[in-house]
């Protein structure tokens, strides 16, 4: 795992109340690493302990944006699962990906966030032209998946070139909504299930799905990982029921359900 950022290693620790077999630490063919877009991190660290005691395998959880983990998976990062937030940064590594493992697993919607102490609601995106909104914290729209679908919204509404004035590129879809929060920014596109870790902004207008980009979160199978069946357990599991019903707690659209279970 040195060989890049580790953002959250689920350990076998956390599941006190599984099976022995599943609390001993499982040899290394046990383990499976995931890379998965950083807007998934709290509902896979809600699933880890679900598929962990279902399989008895450990995940080792590599969060960040999908254009960083694709480009680590490039240089052969030992990952065994990749779950992108758009399908662009998937085909990037259509050469290192098992193709007939990928799988469209979510969608989202887009919303705008403000600071919790402006207590407006927006009825268009196109408030985002008023003279208020000086500052508008995106991922970077060349770059970063959230960044992409904004952009692309913006475009079709016709207002981008104005909007773009005012755009503060950020690294990920989360630096966006941390760039509110602190004041850095009027407001963020962020993602809809990114407003429930938010502490000091509020969601001002969420973007209809039937309104706004196809947003995709595609997963597959890694060729150079070292785990390639932890990996197609991992992938069935994501898409049982059970799975499904965390995901859409957590505000995303589930969109491959299987009742296979994964073994």
């Amino acid at each position: 795992m040195s060989r890049f950022r580790t953002v959250a290693i689920v350990a076998m620790a956390c599941a006190v109340a599984l099976p022995a077999v599943a609390q001993r630490r499982p040899p290394a063919n046990r383990q499976v690493v995931v890379s998965a877009a950083v807007s998934l991190t709290d509902v896979l660290q809600q699933l880890a302990p679900l598929y962990q005691q279902a399989t008895g395998d450990q995940l080792v959880l590599n969060l960040g944006p999908s254009n960083t983990l694709a480009r680590q998976i490039r240089f052969d990062a030992g990952v065994d699962v990749f779950i992108s937030a758009d399908e662009a940064q998937m085909n990037s590594v259509a050469m290192q990906i098992d193709p007939a493992s990928r799988v469209d697993l979510l969608s989202n919607q887009l919303a705008i966030a403000v600071t919790d102490d402006r207590p407006r609601t927006l009825m268009s995106a196109r408030d985002l032209l008023d003279s208020a909104f000086r500052r508008i914290a995106i991922g970077d729209p060349a770059a970063v998946p959230a960044g992409v679908y904004a952009k692309q919204y913006l475009q079709n509404m016709g207002i981008w070139p104005d909007i773009a004035r005012k755009v503060i590129p950020t690294g990920s879809v989360r630096l966006a909504l941390s760039a509110v929060e602190s004041g850095g920014a009027d407001a963020a596109i962020v993602y809809h299930t990114d407003m429930a870790i938010a502490t000091h902004a509020r969601e001002a207008l969420l973007i209809p799905a039937g309104e706004g980009p196809r947003i995709v979160y595609p997963a597959a199978i890694v060729r150079a990982g070292k785990n390639h069946e932890g990996g197609r357990r991992f992938l069935a599991f994501l898409q049982t029921p059970a799975a499904a019903s965390v995901f859409t707690q957590a505000g995303f659209i589930a969109l491959s359900t299987s009742r296979n279970q994964p073994r």
